[in-house]
């Protein structure tokens, strides 16, 4: 009798102990965030990145208690579309946002979906972070997106400037993907390349994206013999398949790009001739990261079972927006007073050691304070990993 009266004690107190726990999480109101981006297909590891990055440090802040604006603490619930690439889909996504009454959303990863949202963005009071470069999203009378990463009219001009001054590059080439996205990148590239000096010596070669066997594409190109080949605006898919196609040609230039790759991908798809590709790397190198990056980095690492270098960027979208509305609670639904605070934001970078800040750039590009400001990681692949070439900073 004892024991039984014993048991009911314990399980009544375990109940009432787990009321408790529930009682003390639900206590906080939730503030959502969206992501609309790309989750499937040769361009998934771009919007998955975004999207765990999120998850863990919304998970992160859900766990040591929330997140307190204006008085009020706030649990951070990330509520995600696939938009597949496909420009539709991501203006439905963007819909899907404005029904639930969220106002701040990373992404879309790419330029069609972020030029495409852009009505549906503004008519519902709706800030987007895109990770796509057309300047038409970031200059007035364009006012709703902020450009989340560095953009490729940025970094290309810093790359292949190091690679002339220390690699001797003279000539490059250039190829794309049959897309708004990497033909706009190419031709920005070029630009950039002949106001630097450089020789190019092939810019109109294409491929589609669902080429599977680069040989032929490539052929011509190899004819030129430049010192650089440029894969424009690639996909973590394509770009293993298009550097073991030009090595196996016999190329033994430089082979770049200004969107981020995937070392784990880079490693399955081109192994040890992968060796020497450089691209833009995430924000942070291990001198730069702070202990509570290195500790983003465990978290998502655990909550995922792997970790992507991009993430290194993706990390810092949802802090931007929290800070931001810190610094101003009225913008919690009201986006105007959101891109007031934008002009003279400033506060901690949490991500990296010494006294960096988190704040908005983007004049000497846009013309107005559209882009976060994020380091400019220069990586090059060597053995299965991603190696720190340089890093520089944009305005």
């Amino acid at each position: 009798m004892q024991r039984r009266t014993l048991m009911k004690a314990v399980v009544t107190a375990v109940a009432l102990t787990a009321l408790q726990a529930t009682t003390a999480v639900a206590e906080n109101p939730v503030l959502k965030i969206g992501f609309v981006g790309v989750t499937s297909g040769p361009a998934a590891a771009w919007g998955i990145s975004n999207q765990r990055s999120m998850e863990t440090r919304a998970a992160w802040i859900n766990e040591t208690g929330g997140y307190t604006i204006g008085g009020t603490t706030y649990d951070i619930e990330i509520v995600s579309f696939d938009d597949q690439k496909d420009p539709k889909r991501a203006i439905a996504g963007m819909e899907k946002m404005a029904q639930e009454g969220i106002h701040y959303v990373v992404g879309p990863n790419v330029d069609d979906g972020a030029a495409a949202v852009r009505p549906v963005a503004e008519s519902n009071g709706i800030m987007y972070f895109p990770y796509a470069f057309p300047k038409s999203l970031y200059q007035a009378p364009a006012s709703n997106a902020v450009l989340g990463m560095v953009a490729n009219y940025q970094s290309g001009p810093a790359i292949y400037k190091y690679l002339m001054e220390n690699e001797g590059v003279k000539t490059v080439a250039f190829i794309a993907a049959n897309e708004s996205d990497p033909l706009s990148q190419r031709d920005g590239g070029v630009a950039a390349a002949k106001a630097l000096g450089l020789e190019v010596v092939s810019a109109n070669v294409t491929y589609q994206v669902d080429t599977t066997d680069f040989t032929p594409v490539l052929t011509p190109i190899m004819r030129t013999q430049p010192d650089l080949l440029v894969l424009s605006g690639v996909s973590p898919a394509n770009a293993p398949q298009l550097i073991r196609s030009a090595r196996e040609l016999g190329f033994q230039g430089m082979i770049s790009t200004e969107t981020a790759q995937d070392a784990g991908v880079l490693a399955e798809g081109a192994g040890d001739l992968a060796n020497g590709f450089i691209s833009v790397g995430g924000a942070s190198t291990p001198e730069l990261a702070s202990p509570m990056m290195n500790e983003f980095v465990e978290r998502y690492t655990k909550m995922f079972g792997e970790y992507n270098d991009e993430s290194n960027t993706k990390v810092y979208a949802l802090e931007y927006i929290l800070e931001t509305l810190k610094a101003n609670p009225a913008a919690l639904t009201d986006v105007a007073a959101f891109q007031k605070t934008m002009d003279t934001f400033e506060a901690p970078n949490p991500y990296m050691n010494g006294d960096a800040k988190l704040r908005y750039v983007g004049m000497s590009s846009f013309g107005q304070k559209r882009q976060v400001a994020v380091p400019l990681v220069v990586n090059v692949y060597r053995d299965g990993a991603f190696e720190t070439l340089f890093v520089a900073e944009v305005d």
